[in-house]
């Protein structure tokens, strides 16, 4: 089953897409660590996003699908997870064509629907751990008083985006929504769309994602 998250910034896309990596046995798909991944594996894909990245170009939709491309043909997994991609049309154009080419089908497109007032006073409140990139909160998930990371243990290594701040954030959402947001128009054409809270609590989070997959 191969399923799309959809959302802004913030939305709880990579914890919810870790849940289901750890549940189903699914295999997350984020663009950024595609990118990272690469261009430091030494394959001739990996060499070109390397190049790219050094001389500070951007890297292009083709280079993208041919990193998705490698892994659907690579890696097996019960089914992979787009984390950040697609973000326009013609990514969303572009991955139809690459899974049809593949023999792969698109399940499901989950939003996680949010209230941006909400979304900001949740992103600017949060850290990351620098060991293992769990997500804490000051108002609902504080970091534990011994400093210590309730997934891997590391001690005192949290860590605040310099972009968490309010000013950024709405920045972000508003390229979100020019962006990205003609996308559910788009799946729920095709009949792919399906809605959750993107701001409840995570494992009732995870339940709506849960019923949406199994339906």
């Amino acid at each position: 089953m191969n399923i799309i998250l959809l959302g802004p910034p913030g939305a709880g896309k990579g914890t919810q897409a870790r849940m289901l990596v750890e549940e189903r046995g699914m295999v997350q798909l984020s663009t950024g660590d595609m990118l990272r991944e690469a261009k430091d594996s030494g394959t001739e894909m990996g060499n070109i996003v390397a190049d790219v990245m050094a001389r500070g170009a951007l890297v292009t939709d083709e280079i993208v699908i041919g990193l998705i491309k490698e892994k659907l043909e690579t890696v097996k997994a019960n089914g992979f997870i787009f984390d950040g991609f697609p973000r326009t049309l013609a990514q969303a154009d572009a991955l139809g064509d690459l899974l049809e080419a593949v023999g792969e089908t698109l399940a499901h497109v989950v939003e996680m629907r949010v209230d941006d007032e909400a979304l900001v006073a949740r992103i600017t409140a949060r850290s990351t751990c620098g060991g293992c990139g769990e997500v804490y909160n000051d108002n609902t998930k504080p970091i534990p008083s011994d400093g210590a990371c309730t997934n891997c243990g590391k001690k005192d290594d949290f860590k605040r985006r310099a972009d968490d701040n309010e000013e950024s954030l709405k920045t972000r959402l508003m390229e979100y929504y020019k962006q990205t947001s003609p996308l559910i128009g788009y799946y729920y054409a095709k009949g792919k769309l399906s809605r959750v809270d993107g701001l409840g609590a995570i494992d009732a989070v995870q339940a709506e994602i849960k019923s949406v997959l199994d339906s």
